[in-house]
C-alpha cells in the first residue's frame, strides 16, 4: 500500500494514442491504474483513435491478431504483424508535417513506430501514454490492475484496487455514473469524484475544430504550451 493522506486514484483501460481528456485525468490523480485485466471490446478506443487529416477527421486503427481475440483480456491481445506501424507513421507525417511543432516530436514518433516492433497491445498503449505524460510534465504513478490482483465483481474490483493503493478518492469519467453505486464506495470511506471535460480551442489544422482527436494533434500544434490548454494550475 502507498502511504499518503488524501490519495486520489483513477482506473481506466489503456487506449491507442488517446485524446487530451485521458491525460487530464492522469494529471489530476496521484495514482493511475491501467485496467488491463478485463475483457477486450471490439470497436473500442483500445486499438483506435481519431486524427485530423487533409481529408477530414479519420479513424486510425491498430490491426489485431484474430487468434484467441474473442473473450481475451486486454493484456492478452496481440497486434498484427502487418506493416501498420509504417502506415500510421506516414499518415501522421502527411497530416501534420506543416504543424509548428511536428519536427520536435518526430524523433519520438520514429522510435515508437519505426524502431520498435510491437506485440502486446497493452504494452504498446501504456508505453505511448507514459511517454506523452512525461512530455506533459505529469508525475503521476502508474500501475497495472493485473499486477495488483483485485477481487470481486466489476465495481467491487475498482473499489478493491483503490484500497490496495491506499486511495481515499476515486476520480472517474461521467459515463461511469451508469454503474457506480455511491453507497458501496461511501461504506469503505472512498469519495467518488466525476471528471468534467471542458477545454478551450487552440489553433488546429484542417478545420473545423474538433476536440475529440488524439493528443498528438495538440502537441504538434502547441508544443510545450499544450498543458495550458488542458488544465489550469
Amino acid at each position: 500500500m502507498i502511504t499518503k493522506n488524501d490519495m486520489k486514484a483513477a482506473i481506466i483501460q489503456s487506449s491507442y494514442i488517446p485524446w487530451k481528456g485521458y491525460f487530464d485525468i492522469i494529471h489530476d490523480v496521484d495514482v493511475f491504474i491501467f485496467l488491463d485485466n478485463v475483457e477486450f471490446s471490439k470497436g473500442s478506443w483500445r486499438n483506435r483513435n481519431k486524427l485530423k487529416t487533409p481529408n477530414g477527421v479519420k479513424w486510425i486503427s491498430v490491426p489485431l491478431q484474430r487468434k484467441n481475440l474473442n473473450h481475451s483480456n486486454i493484456d492478452q491481445v496481440r497486434v498484427s504483424k502487418s506493416n501498420w506501424q509504417r502506415e500510421h507513421f506516414n499518415l501522421l507525417q502527411l497530416s501534420y508535417k506543416d504543424a509548428l511543432y511536428f519536427k520536435q516530436y518526430e524523433p519520438m514518433l520514429r522510435d515508437f513506430y519505426l524502431r520498435t516492433t510491437w506485440d502486446s497491445l497493452s504494452e504498446m498503449n501504456q508505453t505511448f501514454i507514459r511517454k506523452i505524460a512525461a512530455e506533459l510534465n505529469i508525475s503521476t504513478r502508474f500501475f497495472n490492475a493485473s499486477e495488483l490482483d483485485p477481487t470481486g465483481d466489476r465495481e467491487e474490483r475498482l473499489i478493491n484496487l483503490c484500497q490496495i493503493v491506499g486511495a481515499t478518492t476515486y476520480l472517474s469519467g461521467p459515463s461511469a455514473k451508469d454503474y457506480i453505486t455511491l453507497d458501496r464506495w461511501n461504506a469503505v470511506g472512498i469519495d467518488v469524484q466525476w471528471k468534467q471535460y471542458e477545454y478551450p480551442e487552440y489553433p488546429q489544422l484542417h478545420p473545423p475544430f474538433d476536440h475529440a482527436v488524439t493528443v498528438l494533434d495538440m502537441l504538434f500544434m502547441l508544443g510545450s504550451d499544450a498543458p495550458n490548454y488542458i488544465w489550469r494550475d
